[in-house]
C-alpha cells in the first residue's frame, strides 16, 4: 500500500499576503498624494490671509501717523502758549513787587499826605510866575478840559515819552489819559506825533523812527490803545528822551517832547542832563526840541530826601524842561 505524503506546511510570505501587504502600501501612498496636491491651496489661502493683514497693519499705520501729526501740532501750540503766559506771569510778578512797594509805603496814609502836602508846598515856593499860573488853571475844576496853558504851542510835530510802570499804571493812569487829550486838543492840526514808553519801545513797532499821520482816526487808535498799553518799564524816562531826540529831532522842524511819569529811578542827574543837552543843541546853540514834562505824585516812600525817586523825578525834569526851553507841571494829589 502507497504510502500518503506528508501535506506541505502553511507559508505565512504565501502571494496572497504580499498582494495584501502591496494594497496597504499603496493605499498609504495615495494618501500621502492627495494631501501633497491640496498642500499649494491651503499656502495660497495663507498668502491671501496675510496679504489682507498686512493692508490692514498699513491703514492702521497711517493712521497712527495723522494722529502722530495733529498731537504734534497740538504740542507746539501749547508751548507757544505757555511761553506767552510763562512771559505774562513775569510781567505780573514784576507788577506785584511795586504794588508791594506801594502799600509798605502807604501803610500810614496820614503820614503820606503831610508829605504830599509838604512836597507841594515845596514846589509851589519854587515856581515861576508863568507856572503858577499853570497850576491854577490845571487845578480849577470848570477848565480841566481846556487846553494847557503857559506851554508854546507852536510845534509841527509831537513825541510822547509815558512812564509805563505799575506805579504809573496803578495811580495815575485814568489822569494821564486826560492829560493826552487836553494836549492833543490844544494842537488842533499835527503834521506828525509819535508815542514811546520811557525805555524807548514804540506803541506802533510798525512807524518805529517815523511819524504817526495826525488824523482824528489815529488820535482815537492811540488813545484807546494806550488804555491797556503796559510795556515793561524801568521808572526813568532817560531811554526814551533819548530815543525821541536821535530818531524824531531833525533841524528846521519844530517839536516838542512831553515827559509824562512819577520817578527817576537811575543814577547821576547831572549825567543826564549832560547827554540831553549834547542831543538837542545844533552847532548853533539853539535847540532842536522843547521838553515839557508832567509829574504825577504817586511814588512817595518815607522822608523827602534824596533817594526819594519821585522827588527825584521833579527835580530833573524841572531843570531839564527849563533848559530845553519847555515847561514842568507838578500834578497835585
Amino acid at each position: 500500500m502507497r504510502r500518503r505524503k506528508k501535506s506541505r506546511e502553511w507559508d505565512v510570505f504565501n502571494l496572497s499576503f504580499l498582494d495584501s501587504i502591496c494594497c496597504g502600501f499603496g493605499a498609504v501612498i495615495l494618501l500621502f498624494v492627495l494631501s501633497k496636491a491640496a498642500e499649494p491651496m491651503v499656502i495660497e489661502a495663507s498668502r491671501e490671509d496675510l496679504s489682507g493683514l498686512l493692508r490692514d497693519l498699513q491703514e492702521q499705520l497711517f493712521e497712527l501717523r495723522g494722529e502722530v501729526t495733529v498731537l504734534n501740532r497740538e504740542l507746539d501750540g501749547k508751548r507757544e502758549q505757555l511761553s506767552e503766559e510763562t512771559e505774562q506771569l513775569a510781567r505780573l510778578q514784576g507788577d506785584l513787587s511795586d504794588l508791594r512797594g506801594e502799600f509798605d509805603a502807604s501803610k500810614d496814609m496820614a503820614q503820606v499826605q503831610n508829605i504830599i502836602e509838604g512836597q507841594l508846598a515845596a514846589a509851589r515856593q519854587t515856581l515861576t510866575e508863568e507856572m503858577k499860573a499853570l497850576l491854577a488853571r490845571m487845578n480849577r475844576p470848570e477848565q480841566i478840559d481846556q487846553p494847557i496853558a503857559g506851554v508854546p504851542m507852536d510845534s509841527q510835530y509831537v513825541v510822547f515819552v509815558i512812564d509805563t510802570s505799575g506805579s504809573m499804571v496803578q495811580g495815575a493812569w485814568a489822569q494821564m489819559l486826560r492829560k493826552m487829550e487836553e494836549i492833543l486838543d490844544a494842537y488842533p492840526e499835527l503834521r506828525g506825533m509819535q508815542v514811546m514808553n520811557d525805555m524807548g519801545q514804540y506803541m506802533f513797532p510798525a512807524y518805529a523812527g517815523e511819524w504817526i499821520p495826525d488824523t482824528p482816526a489815529r488820535r482815537r487808535a492811540v488813545l484807546g490803545v494806550l488804555r491797556s498799553w503796559y510795556p515793561f518799564s524801568n521808572s526813568s524816562p532817560v531811554e526814551g528822551i533819548q530815543e525821541a531826540l536821535r530818531r524824531h529831532a531833525t533841524d528846521g522842524e519844530k517839536m516838542s517832547i512831553y515827559v509824562m511819569g512819577d520817578e527817576f529811578s537811575g543814577g547821576s542827574m547831572d549825567a543826564v542832563l549832560d547827554r540831553v543837552d549834547r542831543l538837542n543843541r545844533k552847532p548853533d546853540g539853539t535847540l532842536r526840541a522843547r521838553i515839557h514834562a508832567m509829574g504825577f505824585p504817586v511814588v512817595i516812600r518815607g522822608n523827602i530826601g534824596a533817594g526819594n525817586t519821585g522827588l527825584r523825578f521833579a527835580i530833573l525834569m524841572r531843570e531839564m524842561t527849563r533848559r530845553n526851553g519847555g515847561t514842568f507841571v507838578g500834578l497835585p494829589q
